[in-house]
């Protein structure tokens, strides 16, 4: 009885905590909007609009400049403002869950519990076993991140390049000479903008989740989480003239005395509920000391894409689970597949392998190697490269950021900290072991969980 009031009362509070703690941004910018922000550098201004050039009190001729390098920017932009989000969105919604069943594990014989584990279980990985009816574990867990590198580039120095509009009008061939459908004619269409960002991005997961065992071989949980999301960011944009004495383009000034540089500073935090999972777990075989489950879990785009909080995006896992026991050590294996109903976030293959081992009786470990490897062609994509054919034939890249595949592959190593009977003290390390998305160079994750 005390149990099902626990579990009753437990989960509509954890529900009503989200939303009462999650900030009120409906006057303020989207963090989204802040990333944008980077390329405007002028009030009510299009992004890489050239104040300078476009002054209402410059001749007609000369303002026309002023917006020759929006559709590049718009292109490129959309495509990196949507890289961003995407990689950073996917990477909030994918901080790892904690292991659905976590200490001692039983099934009842006869009425008599009999115990299905000696270890307390992995942190991150999932065991096969189930937590036996009607026992209940709760926990809170907080993870904390510094994005260092997207795709292996340091996120304090990525470099951009934004090239001029192709410009192809009535009576340009009797004012300039060659072809001005070319790239390059006139040679003012050689002027290149380059900008360099520098990002800061902390990322606070406050992690709450419950699982019940409903029978013996089926369990079934909830895990709520608060995300709070911290960005600070630069831009610093020069325009590099191509030839002349007289400039064309430029964010301020005149032609004679132009501004050729700009810079734009963005802050921004949000917090609030990210996105909710829900998760069932059956143990399908047991033979010895050797397990079979399946794990399937839905996660909600119930965080705000717009503020970083979640992904934007319903996904949904399926795990297969092989675990064995062998006194204190206990190795495991899982692999499924991750699907998310996105155009720019992939599908994705798991695939987790590790062990946990108890090192005294109060004190264990917990190894894993966790993947996540991409499906099909990488939505996030950078923009293609610029031929400009005229005076010479050069090629200018729009972003030095990789088109490659975003695979996900960290190490992991915590510890479970017996502090009282039932309670544990969880604390973990994540670290990367490539360079694939969007990444920190650790993942710390401190909490405790409590099972009866």
């Amino acid at each position: 009885m005390r149990r099902a009031t626990v579990l009753a009362v437990a989960v509509p509070t954890l529900m009503l905590l989200s939303p009462a703690v999650a900030d009120q941004r409906a006057d303020a910018q989207s963090l989204r909007d802040q990333i944008a922000q980077l390329f405007i550098f002028g009030p009510g201004q299009d992004p890489l609009f050239l104040g300078g050039s476009g002054d209402p009190n410059n001749p007609e001729a000369l303002r026309a400049h002023g917006s020759h390098y929006i559709p590049a920017a718009s292109a490129a932009n959309a495509t990196v403002i949507s890289f961003l989000v995407g990689s950073i969105s996917g990477n909030v919604s994918n901080v790892p869950l904690s292991a659905t069943s976590s200490g001692a594990t039983f099934r009842f014989e006869g009425g008599t519990p009999v115990r299905t584990s000696e270890s307390p279980g992995p942190i991150f990985g999932e065991r096969a076993q189930t937590l036996g009816r009607g026992r209940l574990v709760l926990g809170a867990h907080m993870s904390g991140m510094h994005f260092s590198t997207l795709r292996g580039v340091d996120l304090q120095n990525i470099h951009l390049s934004f090239t001029h509009a192709n410009v192809d009008f009535a009576g340009c061939d009797s004012t300039f000479a060659g072809d001005c459908s070319l790239m390059g004619v006139p040679l003012l269409e050689n002027d290149v903008i380059e900008l360099d960002l520098a990002l800061d991005l902390d990322i606070r997961v406050a992690t709450l989740f419950l699982t019940y065992g409903v029978t013996d071989r089926v369990d079934v949980g909830v895990v709520l989480p608060i995300v709070s999301t911290s960005l600070r960011a630069q831009s610093q944009a020069q325009v590099f003239p191509f030839g002349g004495t007289t400039a064309t383009h430029f964010f301020g000034g005149t032609a004679t005395n132009p501004q050729l540089s700009a810079t734009r500073l963005v802050q921004g935090d949000a917090r609030g509920l990210g996105d909710v999972a829900v998760r069932v777990k059956a143990n399908v075989r047991q033979t010895g000391r050797a397990l079979f489950s399946v794990l399937g879990d839905a996660r909600f785009a119930t965080g705000s894409e717009d503020d970083l909080l979640g992904s934007g995006t319903f996904a949904v896992r399926g795990l297969a689970i092989f675990s064995a026991q062998a006194g204190g050590f206990a190795p495991h294996v899982n692999v499924g597949y991750l699907y998310r109903r996105s155009e720019l976030q992939n599908d994705a293959l798991l695939a987790t392998a590790g062990f946990d081992q108890i090192i005294a009786p109060w004190a264990a470990i917990a190894v894993d190697v966790v993947s996540e490897l991409q499906v099909g062609q990488e939505g996030l994509r950078v923009p293609d490269a610029v031929i400009i054919e005229a005076p010479f034939r050069r090629t200018i890249r729009p972003a030095l950021i990789p088109n490659t595949r975003d695979d996900i592959v960290n190490g992991s190593i915590g510890a479970k900290l017996s502090a009282a009977p039932g309670l544990t003290v969880v604390v973990n390390s994540l670290w990367p072991l490539n360079r694939g998305g969007l990444r920190a160079n650790v993942v710390w994750t401190a909490g405790v969980e409590y099972g009866f």
